[in-house]
């Protein structure tokens, strides 16, 4: 037995030391850029290819996540997300949470619900970034910087100064010659590994008009948005 437990900790040394050497090579530093015109008008040019007032015009937009895990269905117009999980349905008032509903296999919770509602925005706000990143490069306390790659090509670095559940995150747009994303890399506080790349390739046009990824890659890894939908 002490030779069993012997080996699984040398085994287990060897992982993190695996896993170590891996968050070493691969981590990126957070490239820098220059504010101005130039990175606003590269924003820009994205969000018309993306058709930004499409999805501007968009009222409903509805999608899933983490395997379907959570679910979603939004009123922009309205501020209103009916969040879904397990045997969770949370009515979130998006512009002042205290005012959401909870209700646990389809009964109304009257109390204790805070943290209920907060795992809600939570969720909300990671899963709804992963369909609407693109459309919030100029939100508020947004810095956009054009960064030039080492082979010339101009890239968008845009930070989140503050809103979100983890302000001061950072992402690096690739664009093709349209304007198009391709992919993201990010430099964020739930990842330690800085660079961390996501592609933004599987684009469906909704009955809206608007752009939305049906999918997203991570490595091996395919990150599925469900059933994605938007409509007026």
């Amino acid at each position: 037995m002490k030779k069993v437990l012997k080996s699984l900790g040398i085994l287990f040394v060897l992982v993190l030391v695996g896993l170590f050497i891996f968050a070493w090579v691969t981590n990126e530093p957070l490239p820098t850029g220059k504010m101005g015109k130039e990175a606003d008008t590269l924003a820009q040019k994205m969000l018309s290819a993306l058709n930004e007032d499409a999805y501007k015009n968009t009222r409903y937009l509805e999608w899933s996540f983490a395997n379907g895990a959570h679910s979603y269905k939004w009123d922009k117009a309205m501020g209103k997300c009916v969040v879904m999980w397990d045997d969770i349905v949370v009515h979130l008032n998006l512009n002042d949470p205290t005012k959401s509903k909870v209700f646990e296999k389809e009964k109304l919770i009257s109390a204790g619900t805070e943290k209920t509602i907060q795992k809600a925005v939570d969720y909300f706000n990671n899963d709804s970034f992963w369909l609407v990143a693109p459309y919030k490069v100029f939100d508020k306390d947004v810095e956009r910087r054009l960064v030039t790659k080492p082979n010339g090509d101009k890239a968008l670095l845009i930070t989140y100064k503050s809103g979100g559940s983890t302000p001061g995150d950072s992402y690096l747009w690739e664009l093709n010659d349209d304007g198009f994303p391709n992919n993201f890399k990010m430099w964020v506080k739930i990842i330690p590994i800085g660079g961390v790349e996501a592609t933004w390739e599987d684009w469906l046009v909704t009955e809206s008009g608007a752009y939305l990824p049906k999918s997203h890659k991570l490595g091996p890894i395919t990150l599925s948005m469900g059933n994605v939908r938007g409509s007026n």
